[in-house]
């Protein structure tokens, strides 16, 4: 692998692991450290090692699946007058701005592998 893959690889490890450290203040922060701090391990140890492409798949299969279920959260906040909202605070009177976010982080983090996986047909 090239050095600038490898750059890459490092990089979208050190945002997935800071989008993993930035959910540690959340009510269910567990499954997203989990699910951000995977995606930053993959890369990493992709900038070393081949990963298997079924594997990468199976990831990206695995959080597209996990998006579905947010999907409605977001068609409802694209409804909305108020798209800013979207970067301000949880509130929970709008649980469809807190899914609305999960939904696109997932929809990175399924992007990121996605970029793994086009990485290593070359």
């Amino acid at each position: 692998m090239n050095r600038s893959k490898k750059l890459i690889n490092v990089g979208l490890f050190i945002l997935f692991g800071i989008f993993a450290f930035v959910q540690l203040n959340d009510p269910d922060a567990w499954i997203w450290f989990a699910i951000y701090g995977f995606v930053a391990a993959i890369c990493l140890y992709s900038s070393f090692k081949v990963i298997p492409k079924k594997v990468l798949i199976a990831v990206i299969i695995g959080l597209l699946a996990y998006s579905a279920f947010h999907f409605s959260l977001f068609v409802t906040y694209l409804q909305t007058d108020h798209k800013e909202e979207i970067f301000g605070k949880m509130v929970y009177e709008k649980p469809y701005l807190e899914g609305s976010r999960e939904f696109l982080g997932l929809l990175i983090a399924a992007l990121g592998v996605l970029y793994l996986l086009k990485q290593n047909k070359k």
